[in-house]
């Protein structure tokens, strides 16, 4: 799993392998938001497994991530 959150247009912060076989990405204004309402309006994008995307947004692994790349 890979988690991409964007400061700007060529400026993110990256955690995870380049091979994920699920890439979550968001944009920083809104990573202290709920991923999952997030993800429901667009603003939060994955490519992917979707199973494995509904289970990190469930357990809160997405959510717990996100935060902490956001505060580089």
């Amino acid at each position: 799993m890979q988690y991409r959150v964007s400061f700007g247009k060529k400026d993110e912060a990256v955690e995870g392998p380049d091979d994920a076989t699920l890439v979550i990405s968001i944009p920083a204004a809104e990573a202290s938001s709920d991923p999952a309402v997030a993800f429901m309006s667009g603003r939060l994008k994955a490519e992917g497994h979707t199973g494995m995307l509904f289970e990190v947004l469930k357990s809160g692994a997405a959510a717990d991530a996100i935060r902490r790349i956001a505060t580089r």
